[in-house]
């Protein structure tokens, strides 16, 4: 996905992170039920993407379509999606898998405090993988056309019996609905939304010199207020930057270094 599609689900994720913090699975499964009608409407997708049509007309579109039919979140997440602009059909539903898979990380992340939960559900989908490819005929079970949705299900949990809700969810919409690639390679891409997550516990620390406990302490008790959790402090060592920090969590940079202040009067003086 890239363009006007990636920048739309930018600002969607964007979106969703105010929902996240009180997220339940139920929003996932909506989002997910959601996608399963607009992967078998192929009307619906051609509407919601035509560029000659007005955006707030196709919001209003999908919305009608899920009056009653799903919570208010799931709703504005939608018709949000709708309004928004996309390169391809196959972008919107690409992005509605993406938000709803992400809500289901999230609810990981909360129910178990943090990058504990985000192990815990990487580790269950790493498991799942693991075994499924490492034996062919699990691989061809789990694609067999004339298998229902409820055996492939009840096949896939068999495989990885203590694995959490969150990753039953995301498991049971790799083997029901892969959208077109194999079932591992969906939930592949899941374990690479969690592992994006999990960035937002890392603090990668560059600085001039080791820091001292003291120094150690002071800064990640100011990070950990900064950003409102605790966060894993990871600390690099780089001369190049002169003096100063440079903090990186997750997308975000916090630069206070000697050679970005350089940087910046740099680029004063051309303009």
């Amino acid at each position: 996905m890239a363009g006007v599609s990636s920048e739309s689900l930018k600002a969607a994720l964007q979106e969703l992170e105010a929902k996240l913090p009180t997220a339940s699975l139920s929003l996932a499964e909506e989002l997910f039920g959601v996608l399963g009608l607009l992967d078998s409407n192929a009307g619906l997708r051609r509407a919601l993407t035509d560029p000659a049509r007005d955006s707030k007309e196709k919001a209003e579109l999908f919305g009608r379509l899920l009056e009653g039919k799903v919570s208010a979140d799931a709703r504005d997440i939608v018709t949000s999606l709708a309004a928004s602009r996309w390169a391809s059909a196959r972008d919107i539903g690409d992005a509605l898998e993406t938000l709803a898979a992400t809500t289901a990380v999230a609810v990981a992340e909360n129910k178990g405090q943090g990058v504990d939960g985000l192990e815990g559900l990487e580790s269950d989908l790493f498991a799942f993988n693991r075994i499924v490819g490492s034996d062919h005929d699990l691989q061809r079970a789990l694609v067999e056309p004339q298998a229902s949705d409820e055996a492939k299900t009840a096949l896939a949990l068999q495989l990885v019996p203590s694995a959490g809700p969150a990753a039953q969810l995301l498991i049971r919409q790799a083997v029901t609905a892969p959208r077109g690639i194999k079932p591992t390679a969906l939930v592949e891409r899941f374990v690479q939304l969690v592992a994006k997550r999990q960035q937002r516990w890392i603090a990668e620390v560059s600085v001039t010199r080791p820091l001292t406990s003291e120094q150690a302490t002071r800064l990640q008790a100011g990070l950990d207020r900064l950003y409102g959790r605790g966060l894993k402090m990871n600390v690099n060592v780089d001369p190049r930057l002169v003096g100063g920090v440079r903090v990186m969590v997750g997308d975000e940079v916090v630069d206070a270094s000697v050679i970005s202040r350089l940087a910046e009067l740099r680029r004063s003086l051309t303009v």
